[in-house]
């Protein structure tokens, strides 16, 4: 599975690249604090419940939740589904909350 770190993400969308953020977390979770992700909560993945999604198959998705483990649980249940490149954030929301506060 790739993965890239909180670091890495922020230098993307601060050079102002277009990409595609998908939010695994809860509802309550992503109204809390989110990096502007579409959200399409884990149960949703392991449900197949994928047609908000389905237009990014052949584009870059970076995958965040809370941690990172279940994004990177995400990723390994997209990719059978034909999302061909699948990118775990690494430490999720509890790292970029640590590396940039406020």
């Amino acid at each position: 599975m790739k993965t890239i770190s909180v670091e890495d993400l922020k230098a993307k969308i601060d050079a102002g690249e277009k990409i595609n953020l998908l939010d695994v977390r809860e509802p309550h979770e992503h109204a809390t604090f989110n990096i502007g992700g579409q959200l399409l909560p884990l149960g949703l993945v392991q449900a197949l419940q994928l047609d908000e999604i389905e237009h990014l198959k052949e584009e870059t998705v970076y995958v965040y939740c809370r941690s990172g483990n279940r994004s990177g649980q995400a990723c390994l249940m997209l990719a059978p589904y034909g999302f061909t490149d699948v990118i775990n954030v690494t430490g999720g929301m509890l790292a970029w909350q640590e590396k940039f506060p406020g």
